[in-house]
Parts: structure tokens; sequence; C-alpha cells
């Protein structure tokens, strides 16, 4: 009983040695065929597959990029935060009230008279770092502006000519007016 048909017919004689290699043969044969082509179900998985592995791919690059904004974007602020803090004027002792606007709000920072004339006169400026408002000199107050212009607050700039239309262009305003 435990023999095999094909063993079986064999024994019986309704089959010879040769015809049962040339099935077994074909057997294998055709049992490889569809091992080397996949059915659509299998299709249709790799292609799903396939595209998971490409949007996962995506994903990964898009969050890469992100990550690399982010990081550029923290490098170029704490660059301005170190160009601003070690070119910082030193304003102690000042009792000369110098009023700005950031923003809608007006503003006071207290200089001396030094430092006064020179923020009148183009020299110095007031930038923001953080929630504290420093006195640079004019040209790194140009390169924060570069790179961030929302954090520079006062930067007179001196008025080569005079316009040409203004009545009142021969009264000179002193710059020691108070205001």
């Amino acid at each position: 009983m435990g023999n095999s048909l094909q063993e079986q017919l064999l024994k019986a004689g309704l089959v010879n040695e040769q015809k049962l290699k040339q099935t077994r043969s074909d057997k294998r044969k055709q049992v490889k065929q569809t091992g080397r082509q996949p059915t659509a179900e299998e299709q249709a998985a790799r292609q799903a597959a396939e595209r998971a592995r490409a949007e996962k791919l995506a994903r990964d690059r898009e969050l890469n990029r992100q990550r690399q904004e982010e990081a550029a974007r923290r490098a170029a602020e704490n660059e301005i935060r170190q160009l601003i803090h070690t070119h910082r004027v030193v304003r102690d002792g000042g009792d000369l009230a110098y009023n700005f606007t950031d923003g809608t709000a007006l503003k006071r920072l207290y200089v001396n008279k030094d430092q006064h004339a020179r923020l009148v006169g183009g020299r110095l400026a007031i930038v923001r770092q953080d929630t504290f408002y420093e006195l640079v000199p004019a040209e790194i107050a140009e390169r924060v502006q570069a790179r961030d212009a929302s954090l520079v607050l006062v930067l007179n700039r001196a008025k080569d000519e005079a316009s040409t239309d203004d009545p009142y262009a021969e009264y000179q305003v002193p710059d020691d007016l108070m205001w």
C-alpha cells in the first residue's frame, strides 16, 4: 500500500521504466518553470513592496533635508549670536536715554554721551539679541543685517547729499536735540 501509483503501474507492466523517467523529468521541468515565472499575486506583492521601499526612501530623503535645513538655520543663528556677542559695545554708566522702536513698541536704551553721538552719526547701531538690545559697530550691524534684517533695529545712515527741492535744506538740525 505504501507504493506510489507510478511504482504500482510499473509492477503491473502498464508503463515501462523509460516512460516513468520521462514523466518525472517533465514534472520537474514544469515545477521549475512555475518557480521562475511568478504568479499575478506574487507580482502584485513584489510591486507593492517596491513602492513601499521607494516611498520610504523618499520620506527618508525629505526628513534628512529638513534636518539639514534645521542644522543650517541653527548654525546661522549661533553665528549671528557670536558675532553680536564678540563685537558689542559695553554701555555701563549710561545716563542719556536713546529712544527707538522695536516693532510697535517704543523702547529706551541708556547710553553715555559719546555712544549717543556715535548712534546718531551712524557709527553705532542697536541690534536685538534674544530679549536684549546691544550696541554694535555699524559694520557689524551691516553683516548681521545681511544674515537677518529683523535683528537690526537702529542703523542710521549718513545722508551724502541733501534733496534739491527741500525748502529746509539750509537749516541743519543739531545732533544734540533730544526728543
